[in-house]
């Protein structure tokens, strides 16, 4: 809940048709008040930040709201991250694949 300077509350509408001059007003594309929430989120999780501080951010009682509403999020996270996982096994002793499936010799170990 908003109140104004003297502790009246402020109309809930008010905000959402105050929010809207103001996008029309800055000639950005129209994008609705929720929709700061969510793109505040998916920019956390996007840099990194774990998904049980975004839950706390949002104030979802369950994590399982969290993930379940970032979905389309967290494939790309989950890409980098196995991607910054492989960087760091590479390069401290990794398994390079043989040239060829049939190339009976065992691949090489090696050192960083």
């Amino acid at each position: 809940m908003f109140v104004r300077d003297d502790g009246r509350p402020v109309a809930p509408d008010y905000l959402t048709r105050r929010f809207r001059q103001l996008v029309l007003a800055s000639g950005l594309p129209p994008v609705r008040l929720h929709g700061l929430r969510h793109g505040a989120a998916s920019t956390a999780l996007a840099a990194q930040v774990d998904l049980r501080t975004v839950q706390g951010q949002l104030g979802h009682a369950s994590i399982v709201l969290t993930a379940d509403t970032y979905t389309s999020v967290l494939p790309e996270l989950y890409h980098e991250a196995a991607e910054a996982t492989a960087r760091l096994v590479h390069g401290h002793g990794a398994y390079e694949c043989p040239e060829s499936p049939e190339d009976p010799v065992a691949p090489e170990v090696t050192q960083a």
